[in-house]
């Protein structure tokens, strides 16, 4: 099968959760034997980096990136506004990227198109014209979900109220658009019944994110050792990182005064890297995530906004980790709490489960052991391939 992957930010290399996800579809179908094209965007905040570019990757999937000008523009977000438009999608139409779709689309036959998220919907209509590949959504979040959320927990007025009207946007857009797909892979199930009750008459499917289970041996793990890991060029994570820093540590710290909590992620703000607490370390970008996920005893997911499936965690997890999370950040996941993770939806919730990891020295070890063996079950990337070729077959008869 000859699949042409669009992606909204570039795949590789796979430095946070939405690179992730698409670059374990990538992989996982070259590994099983198909032929892949990628075709991505890159961007000021996204761009491609040349350096960690393997050409065994350039060769595999006959990459190709068109710049695109992501940044807001505060007249362009204005006339969207006014235009009642969704400003989140209009800024990924480019002239530059269509006349690369269509060199792609006219010079090479595809069965599948396969297109990474709704911001890449303005290009079905080019792909139907020029060609007779079946078109897939892959939903990684409800995206209008996220940004309802956000506004729930700002405290701004102004701009709460701007963030709620992204939300009404990108919903009617997400609407209207709905059925434009011939067939939609959603990462969770709580995705793929809000796209049914809101009309989908399309083939939806149910594949989480995908991941080969690597239990992080050898690595010297710090007790009472709390992190975070996450890209802070993400709102959600923004968001969930100042609560933790306002409101959760300072009653961690109260409960479990050995505990330690580090923060690592990549774009970490300056404000953020300035800032200076008892027990916490503001790290920044690392250069091993596994071998950082794999020195810390206990992940800490405070989200309160989001949707799809928290590849962060999903990683975690696969390397035998106690997870702590709000049930916002565990959607998704077929967990089950104090089995295989830990949630908490609280300041005083948070301080009390890491008080219960800090002071039974095996809870963090058998939470750790039942999460691996969660994602060795359920999350494996071989098993997640082959359903999503059955889904693409399905499509193609």
């Amino acid at each position: 099968m000859k699949i042409l992957q669009l992606c909204n930010k570039p795949p590789y290399p796979p430095l946070d959760g939405g690179s992730l996800a698409m670059n374990s579809i990538t992989q996982g179908l070259l590994a099983a034997g198909h032929q892949v094209h990628v075709l991505t965007v890159r961007s000021d905040k996204h761009p491609v980096k040349e350096d960690l570019l393997t050409e065994q990757y350039k060769n595999d999937t006959h990459l190709r990136s068109v710049y695109v000008d992501l940044n807001v523009h505060p007249l362009d977000a204005f006339l969207a506004m006014m235009c009642g438009e969704a400003y989140h999608v209009k800024r990924y139409i480019s002239n530059d990227f269509a006349e690369q779709l269509i060199d792609l689309l006219s010079n090479e036959h595809f069965d599948i198109v396969h297109i990474e998220t709704i911001f890449l919907t303005p290009y079905v209509e080019i792909i139907r014209k020029h060609s007779d590949a079946k078109i897939v959504l892959r939903a990684h979040n409800v995206e209008h979900q996220i940004w309802r959320q956000l506004a729930r927990n700002c405290k701004d007025p102004l701009k709460a109220w701007y963030m709620r009207h992204l939300s009404l946007t990108l919903r009617a857009y997400e609407i209207e658009h709905i059925n434009d797909y011939d067939g939609i892979v959603c990462i969770t199930q709580q995705d793929a019944n809000h796209f049914k009750t809101n009309g989908c008459r399309r083939p939806l499917t149910t594949i989480p994110f995908a991941i080969a289970p690597e239990p992080t041996t050898g690595i010297d793990e710090e007790p009472a050792s709390l992190f975070h890991i996450g890209s802070m060029d993400w709102q959600p994570n923004i968001d969930s990182i100042d609560w933790l820093l306002k409101d959760i540590w300072p009653r961690i710290h109260s409960e479990a005064p050995q505990a330690r909590l580090y923060l690592a992620g990549r774009k970490m703000p300056k404000r953020l890297l300035d800032y200076r607490a008892e027990g916490v370390s503001i790290i920044g970008e690392v250069p091993d995530a596994l071998y950082f996920i794999g020195s810390k005893q206990i992940n800490i997911v405070p989200l309160r906004s989001g949707s799809g499936i928290r590849v962060k965690i999903i990683e975690a997890m696969s390397a035998a980790k106690t997870v702590i999370a709000t049930t916002v950040a565990a959607q998704g996941i077929d967990y089950t709490d104090g089995q295989n993770i830990l949630i908490a939806n609280t300041p005083n919730e948070f301080a009390a489960q890491v008080k219960r990891c800090v002071e039974e020295p095996g809870l963090c070890q058998r939470i750790g052991q039942n999460a691996y063996s969660l994602i060795v079950t359920q999350y494996e990337s071989t098993t997640l391939t082959a359903q999503l070729v059955d889904f693409y077959n399905l499509l193609l008869v």
